[in-house]
Parts: structure tokens; sequence; C-alpha cells
């Protein structure tokens, strides 16, 4: 599979979806959604989008009309100008939901906080995507196909990424000091990887740096480009098509941009392991350590409940029905059982 042509990666890990995970198994799984009260309103729901095109107002409609079967008399205001302007629109009192592909930032708690005098309540709703450009997909360790290295733990990563080193190790600097010898122990290992202002690497500084913002000066970044003919051309694919040419490098991409001549490696929370390779299966149950969630935003004052109506729609996402709609939808993965119950029960 690792030496599949960029056009057949999507069609092969579809493939794996289809065999590892049976999804009506899980769906079986999950609690289906019983009303405990009607509920009547409107609910305005800001958040995340792609431009030129919208490719989450699918899901959220799915879940809307969906919802309305069970609540006729609910209504809703959808507008999706995008993450930023998720949070702003709680904390002004413009919305009532945000909808999230990614996780919330330091600046973005900070003004819903100082606005309202709490910190946003926030559920999970889905699995962030395993290989899918246009919705927030997990991160993927690359090397070159003819490095010996098949897998690397978090304190590694962050010893070859960051410059902080909160996770322990000593920089590292050439292959040698990964344990590899002969003619790759005195070779320099090469960056690549997202532009360090981006959500990507926002969301590496997190899972990997352990909060640091400090990056290895030798990281060489790419943001999204155009191609002559004004066609996109995705960083992801660029970091990728430019650690093909580097048989000393390392790369932080996605799977949707692998090529003939790159690898993904495991990742190990520790050394002892265990080492996963990103699959559906892996991030579905939230093995994979660089793995993407996407959330819904509510105002919930401490110690207050949640409006009936939004804590209705909550409970509806969190069901059978809702992470149905998810499945159906294609873009994002769905919660595992364990999941749905972990965030239902933070509704209590």
């Amino acid at each position: 599979m690792l030496r599949l042509c960029c056009g057949m990666w999507f069609l092969a890990f579809i493939s794996v979806i289809s065999s590892a995970q049976d999804f009506t198994l899980l769906l079986n799984s999950l609690p289906s959604y019983r009303p405990r009260r009607q509920v009547s309103g409107t609910i305005r729901i800001w958040g995340h989008r792609n431009q030129p095109h919208d490719f989450t107002e699918g899901l959220v409609k799915r879940w809307e009309e969906s919802f309305r079967k069970y609540q006729p008399e609910v209504t809703f205001e959808t507008q999706l100008r995008g993450n930023a302007s998720a949070i702003g629109g709680l904390y002004t009192m413009a919305a009532d939901v945000a909808f999230m592909s990614r996780e919330i930032w330091p600046i973005e708690t900070d003004g819903f906080e100082q606005g309202l005098g709490y910190k946003p309540f926030s559920v999970e709703v889905a699995t962030g995507s395993l290989a899918n450009p246009n919705q927030d997909f997990a991160l993927v360790i690359f090397v070159h196909r003819d490095n010996p290295l098949s897998r690397m733990t978090l304190a590694q990563l962050d010893a070859i990424f960051g410059a902080d080193h909160r996770r322990g190790l000593k920089s590292i600097s050439v292959w040698g000091d990964l344990g590899l010898r002969g003619e790759w122990e005195d070779k320099p290992v090469d960056l690549y990887g997202f532009a360090i202002d981006s959500d990507f690497s926002q969301f590496f500084e997190q899972a990997v740096l352990n909060g640091s913002r400090k990056w290895n000066c030798k990281l060489r970044e790419f943001t999204d480009t155009k191609n002559p003919d004004g066609s996109g051309l995705d960083a992801g694919r660029q970091i990728l098509d430019a650690l093909a040419k580097d048989r000393y490098g390392i790369a932080i991409s996605g799977l949707a941009y692998g090529n003939a001549s790159v690898k993904p490696i495991a990742i190990g929370s520790d050394k002892g392991g265990p080492y996963y390779l990103a699959t559906p299966g892996t991030l579905i149950d939230r093995k994979y350590p660089l793995a993407r969630t996407p959330y819904l935003f509510v105002r919930r004052a401490p110690g207050q409940p949640i409006d009936p109506k939004i804590d209705e729609f909550l409970h509806f996402v969190l069901s059978r029905e809702g992470q149905e709609a998810v499945i159906r939808d294609g873009g994002y993965l769905p919660l595992n059982g364990d999941a749905v119950r972990r965030q239902r029960e933070k509704l209590q």
C-alpha cells in the first residue's frame, strides 16, 4: 500500500475502513435518541467551513433535519463562517452553538472567559478524518521509503521538531541519534512541515511539543499555494513532494498526500509502546496519538443547566442517530461507544 500512487491512496483507505470497522456494529453499541422533553425555539449554529466550498454544511444539515423529526418545534439558523468566528459568536450572544473542526486555541478560551466569566463548555461530536483533506485529518509522520525506521515515540518527535524538548530527550539532529548505523549514522535529519502558524502546527505543539511554541529552526515550512493554472496546491502535498527528493528527511503531513517515495511510521506515546499507524480503527479507538477531534461548544455557566433545546440537540448528536449522520456524510469518522458515553456524562 505504501507504494500506491497518490490517486489510489484514498481508495485503498476506503477499503480499509470497510474491512476494519463494522459501522453497523458500532452504531448498535450506541444509545438511540429518546427525547426527554419536547422543546421549541431557534438554535443558532456558527462554525467551521472550508473555502471556497463548504464541506461541513452537509453534516450539520443532516443533524438538523434528523433532529427535527423528533423535535419539530425547533428551527435552526446556521451560519458557517469558519472556525475563527465560532467562539466569538458564543460570547457575543450571536450564536448558541459553535461547531469547530479543531481544538480550541488558548486565545479563544481567553476571549470567551473575559466576556462571560467562565470557560466554554464542549463535547466531542465525531472523530477527525483519516485522509480527507477537506476535514481536519490526523497528522502523520513520514520518512523516505529507504529509511529503515518504522516507528518513533512522541518524545523522539519532540526532540526532532521542537526546541524546548519538554518530553525530556536531548536534541536529535542526526539519524544516528535514533539508533541508525552505517551510512545513516552521521546524516543530518532534514525537517518538513506545515507553517508554524497553521492550525495543524498548533495542534502538533499541544500533542507532541507539550505546549511549547518553539520549533527547531531547521524546519522547512509549507503553506497552501496555487499551480500556474490557478488550481490549489495543498501544503501537505508540497511537503511530501519535497520529502520524496530527500532520503534523509522527515515530515509532518497527511495520508491523503502520500506518494511512492515516502512511508508513514507508527507512533508510540512511550518507549515501551504500543505503537500505532493511523487507521480508521486506531483513530476511532483513540489509540493513535495524532488524531483530530471536532467539537460543539456552548455556553454553560458553572452550576447551571444547559438551555433545554440545546441540551436535547447535544444528546441527539451523541446518539446512534447522530453518529449515523456522521457516517453517512462521509467526511469525519464516528465516535465509539466509550467516547459517546464519556461525552454524555459531561451533560449531566
